[in-house]
């Protein structure tokens, strides 16, 4: 596996696979792939400069984030976890000891279990394991970053109609695009409801660049909202640092509702707005049936 080599803190997959064992422990046993990653980031002390590291030159996932992928593959194959198709991660175990676990054992038996055949030269065939965690992750990072990369492109008030038919799709009603200059970066309203008995009334902001968006800014929209809606949302082609993760969940205050880069691209697959999936058919011919006839 690639290492980076712009920040020297940076843990490598190896030294995740134990915090990312407790944070499923944390978390019930299971959880998705951003439970995890937020739990093992207190576990593992991971500082916000390290989680502001991304990897490769699209910047669509953090390279703690990549490792972490790299991991969850591992404990996978060592028999630990399993995952759905609907993105949760689990233990096949409830009753895991941590301390009885070793990520050198765990690295070193899927490793030995992947080794080449003895017709397969070493040198040129790469380890299935690595060749099978980059093709998943370099996989979702390129349509991802090439997605994103139309995002940057695109005008600030077609990026507002975006984030305005993303919230139609997902239910919500009476969906209006207001952004206006001095209205303290409220770019739109709407309505959700809750089971057809319950509704809020969500304001919304857009954020189409690069960077993280900082615990300032979602006070700043906090406090442009007070008194005008009962939830906010925020929407970002980029990434939020901690502390502002923290401030939008801050006790007290009106709660905010985040949406990063890598979200945003998984919502509009899932929506499927400007984003489609091709399956291919394979076909195998089991040769054992037909000598049971």
């Amino acid at each position: 596996m690639a290492r980076k080599k712009s920040n020297s803190n940076l843990p490598s997959f190896d030294e995740l696979i134990i915090p990312t064992v407790k944070a499923l422990l944390k978390l019930g046993g299971s959880g998705s792939v951003e439970e995890i990653n937020n739990y093992v980031y207190e576990i593992a002390n991971i500082s916000e400069n390290v989680l502001q590291v991304f990897h490769g030159e699209s910047g669509t996932i953090k390279e703690v984030d990549y490792r972490l992928a790299w991991s969850r593959t591992y404990l996978k194959k060592f028999g630990l976890l399993e995952n759905s198709s609907r993105g949760i991660w689990a233990l096949l175990k409830p009753d895991i000891d941590v301390s009885n676990l070793d990520n050198t054992e765990i690295v070193r038996y899927v490793r030995e279990q992947s080794k080449p055949t003895e017709k397969e030269i070493v040198d040129s065939i790469p380890n299935r394991v690595e060749a099978e965690v980059e093709a998943e992750v370099d996989n979702a990072e390129e349509w991802k970053g090439q997605l994103l990369k139309i995002l940057y492109s695109i005008t600030p008030s077609a990026f507002e109609r975006l984030a305005q038919r993303i919230l139609r799709e997902s239910g919500f009603s009476q969906v209006e695009v207001t952004g206006k200059v001095g209205d303290g970066g409220i770019d739109g309203k709407g309505i959700v409801r809750v089971s057809g008995l319950l509704s809020f009334h969500v304001i919304f902001q857009c954020k189409r660049y690069k960077g993280s968006v900082s615990p300032s800014q979602i006070r700043d929209f906090r406090g442009a909202m007070q008194g005008r809606a009962d939830k906010g949302l925020v929407i970002t082609t980029g990434t939020f640092t901690r502390e502002a993760i923290k401030e939008a969940t801050r006790d007290g205050a009106p709660p905010i509702d985040l949406i990063d880069g890598e979200i945003l691209c998984d919502k509009l697959k899932e929506l499927k707005l400007g984003v489609t999936t091709k399956l291919t058919e394979t076909v195998e011919v089991k040769n054992e049936w037909f000598i049971n006839l």
